[in-house]
């Protein structure tokens, strides 16, 4: 049964308003708790295998995104499954309670699922939220990575909340979210010390570089006025009203650069928090309080203009995606009635309309051929260096590159759902999900920050004491460590890399659901494949034919032959007649024979194409030709033979075609220390035959879905990781079973593979090793990235306690390093179109 099937109710006046007196007998009610920390399937698994075993506990569905788990217990089995959850060291709490005066809460609220889905995710096909119905805020004081790391936890708090769009150059926030809860939203933001601003839509880019430009010409001068308090403190002689005019002036290019850091930094220590801001905080106003007055003043207008830098260098990672939304254009011409072309905004246009694109010009929507033929160019979607040649019957996408010839295709899917504008969607849904190495830094630097704090106290007071130190000296130091401390470049070095990953996949045509998947791919040790549409075409060609007759041209073969096809709708004569071409002639008395094949009258003369059966039970199958067919059937292929009453006339060899990339990717996966697996529910020789052809040496043939299932079950319970890679509904459980499931042929689809993790856009096999050669090479940028940060934070530390390290010093090493972590992760992005 399908995810989708469910119970339909009886409508019982007698029963109230849900109607579902024999369904709630039957059914205990669908309950739904939150487990904050289940973030990826690792932490999924122990907790589904723990609900699994309870008794009690039916159509349990895991929902990762959401952090929720949805299933249908009695009050006893819930207290159960609550225990069972927090005997693994997971938080919980419930979660959309039912609406009271419903009889069973949620149970009758919504069709029953009758089976746990096997989805992971979200749909790729579900349209984005329109922004119509999102939640627009303004952030005036977030400027980093922190602070939307800050938000965002904060936020995922809430389970109706959908997406979150940050937009740190512009300040910006989008959460999707349902109106009602707004102003838990905002409230939830402002008690982070925020002061959120609703907007009723985005503002104007024009609005957004302008408001850019101000505050870079802010941070400017405060580093000017910075610069004077320096040089008034260095030129002008140490006397009182020089000493009040150059604090006048350092306290002027604090204000102006720092008010927010203040604000936010006593808005941390308030809730007892030590983050960045409060750290950078106690710094300056204790250096200021010692009579470093012209340092304090350079620190807080160096630590603004390098946030600043910062949030506009992770904002490039962001823009490698949505800077695919800007392929797609506004406008397209569309068919009128009367026949005339009208040019129409994308957004309004109609499923079923016909719309035209010119030599040159850009695809607005995904639609279907039906007049012309060109070459597109598909790469901003599939990753195809190569144009594609497009035919009536073929797809399109939006975004894609008509280069030759104008085409005519009808609209198959809205503005709001073409392939680009799902990917947009699925890449935006992957980011905010962090990645399990992301989640080990953001724990780390929560223990970090106040140790360090610790240690700044222990030197200011423990060393003049212990060493005698020189009060001052020892303050200094401690407030220098202060600036070490910051975090920034820790915390930004895992998602600004993994970002730049997701951006560089989909680039390549390769659409990654999340960065615990990115990060998962490295470490598969087996990959399981299916045969069909994954390894092969996927569609029966003719291979091969040969004339057995001496006395008959192969002309005079073909031809009876294709006429014989052409006028049957099975697959294999299908695949006969296409692959020979040509002009047919008449067939007369033609019929079929069921499970053998097609006769007809040609000339006055009786012919037969059909199967390997049918020629024994007309006894026409010689040792020769018996010989002759096991030859082709060994190697995978169907067979059918043209005859006459008398005789065998001619062979005709029909096989589903290996992929040319599927060699090739095979062997990239072996180089990799990747072991395939063929897993078929084909027969065995097929499969020994497309499986020597590949290079594959384990293949398991006859397989139903869930011996498929139960294979990669057992694969995972051998200690290795394993892959799955598929195109098709009868592998979504080995899919799910997967470490990391590969869905093919993601473009060409209406839905995409909802228990995929890994969507490749296109057919070709070899993005799969690619996709693992990614997650190897972010990995790796990530730990150069967390070493880089901490490297530099401990030489600095050193420096500051026991060397003559400034805060100045300290500033530009949290600075540089901030920029470096960042750059190094962008790296990710080069090459990539």
């Amino acid at each position: 049964m399908s995810t989708s099937e469910t119970l339909q109710r009886p409508t019982d006046p007698a029963h109230g308003a849900c109607g579902c007196a024999s369904t709630c007998a039957a059914l205990q009610p669908a309950r739904t708790l939150r487990v904050p920390d289940m973030c990826c399937k690792n932490e999924e698994k122990p907790i589904r295998l723990a609900l699994e075993n309870l008794a009690g506990v039916k159509a349990l569905n895991v929902d990762l995104p959401e952090h929720t788990i949805t299933f249908q217990a009695s009050d006893a089995a819930w207290a159960e499954a609550v225990a069972a959850v927090n005997k693994l060291g997971f938080a919980t709490e419930p979660a959309l309670p039912a609406a009271a005066g419903d009889c069973c809460g949620s149970a009758c609220a919504a069709p029953i699922a009758l089976a746990p889905p096997m989805r992971k995710e979200e749909p790729l096909s579900k349209a984005a939220p329109s922004s119509d119905g999102a939640l627009m805020l303004r952030i005036p004081e977030m400027d980093c990575a922190s602070e939307e790391g800050q938000i965002r936890r904060a936020l995922e708090g809430f389970p109706q909340v959908k997406r979150l769009r940050f937009d740190l150059p512009a300040r910006l926030l989008s959460v999707d979210v349902p109106a009602q809860t707004w102003g838990a939203v905002v409230a939830a933001i402002a008690k982070l010390g925020f002061t959120p601003e609703q907007l009723s839509a985005p503002p104007a880019a024009e609005d957004t570089a302008k408001a850019q430009r101000v505050e870079l010409a802010r941070l400017l001068a405060a580093l000017g006025v910075a610069v004077l308090a320096e040089v008034l403190h260095l030129v002008f002689p140490d006397t009182l009203p020089w000493r009040v005019a150059g604090m006048a002036v350092a306290g002027g290019a604090i204000a102006l650069s720092g008010l927010t850091v203040f604000k936010k930094g006593l808005s941390s220590l308030l809730r007892g928090q030590l983050n960045i801001n409060a750290l950078m905080s106690a710094a300056v106003v204790g250096a200021f309080l010692i009579g470093q007055w012209p340092e304090a003043a350079m620190v807080m207008a160096l630590y603004s203009l390098a946030e600043l830098i910062e949030a506009r260098s992770v904002e490039r990672a962001r823009n490698a995606i949505a800077g695919l939304l800007a392929l797609s254009p506004s406008r397209a011409e569309i068919r009128q009635p009367d026949g005339t072309w009208v040019s129409t905004q994308a957004s309004e246009i109609a499923v079923g309309a016909v719309a035209r694109v010119k030599p040159g010009e850009r695809i607005a929507l995904d639609g279907r051929v039906t007049s012309g033929h060109g070459a597109v160019d598909q790469s901003p979607v599939t990753g195809e260096s190569i144009p594609v040649d497009k035919v009536p019957g073929d797809d399109v996408f939006a975004g894609t590159i008509n280069q030759s010839g104008a085409l005519e295709f009808e609209v198959t899917k809205p503005a709001s759902d073409t392939v680009l504008a799902r990917i947009i969607h699925a890449v935006e849904e992957a980011q905010s999900q962090r990645a399990p190495t992301q989640r080990i830094v953001d724990k780390f630097a929560a223990i970090y920050t106040p140790a360090v704090f610790v240690l700044a106290v222990a030197v200011a007071v423990g060393m003049p004491l212990v060493a005698g130190w020189p009060w001052l000296e020892a303050v200094y130091k401690a407030l220098v460590l202060l600036v070490i401390a910051c975090p920034c470049a820790l915390v930004i070095s895992t998602p600004v890399t993994v970002v730049s990953g997701l951006a560089a996949a989909a680039r390549r045509g390769i659409l990654i659901k999340g960065g615990v998947y990115l990060e998962q791919a490295r470490k598969l040790t087996v990959l399981g494949l299916d045969k069909t549409g994954t390894l092969t075409e996927g569609k029966p060609k003719l291979v091969a034919h040969r004339v057995l007759a001496s006395d008959v041209a192969d002309d005079r073969a073909r031809l009876i032959a294709l006429s014989l096809a052409e006028r049957s709708d099975h697959p294999v004569s299908r695949a006969v007649a296409a692959g020979l071409k040509g002009s047919a002639v008449e067939v007369q008395d033609f019929g079929a024979e069921l499970g053998r094949g097609v006769h007809g009258s040609l000339d006055g003369r009786k012919y037969i194409l059909g199967n390997h059966r049918w020629l024994h039970e007309r006894g026409l199958c010689s040792p020769e030709i018996e010989a002759l067919m096991k030859e082709h059937e060994a190697q995978g292929r169907t067979l059918s033979v043209l005859a006459d009453d008398d005789r065998a006339l001619a062979l005709f060899a029909v096989a589903d075609t290996t992929k040319e990339s599927s060699k090739q990717a095979v062997a990239e996966l072996k180089a990799l220390g990747v072991r395939p697996v063929m897993l078929t529910g084909d027969n065995a020789t097929t499969a020994q035959a497309i499986a020597k052809l590949v290079g594959i040496d384990d293949v398991r043939a006859n397989l139903l879905p869930e011996d498929k299932q139960k294979i990669v079950a057992e694969l995972r319970g051998s200690n290795d990781q394993v892959g799955m890679v598929g195109d098709g509904v009868n592998d979504s459980p080995s899919l799910a079973a997967a470490e990391v499931g590969f869905s093919m042929g993601a473009a060409g689809t209406d839905t995409a593979k909802e228990a995929a993790d890994v969507l490749i856009m296109n057919d070709d096999l070899r993005k799969v090793p690619e996709t693992i050669r990614l997650s190897k090479k972010t990995y790796a940028v990530l730990w150069q990235n967390i070493v880089l940060a901490l490297g530099l934070k401990a030489v600095f530390l050193a420096l500051a306690v026991f060397g003559n390290a400034t805060m100045w010093m300290a500033v530009f090493a949290d600075m540089g390093a901030s920029l470096l972590v960042v750059f190094n992760g962008l790296r990710l992005l080069r090459g990539v179109r």
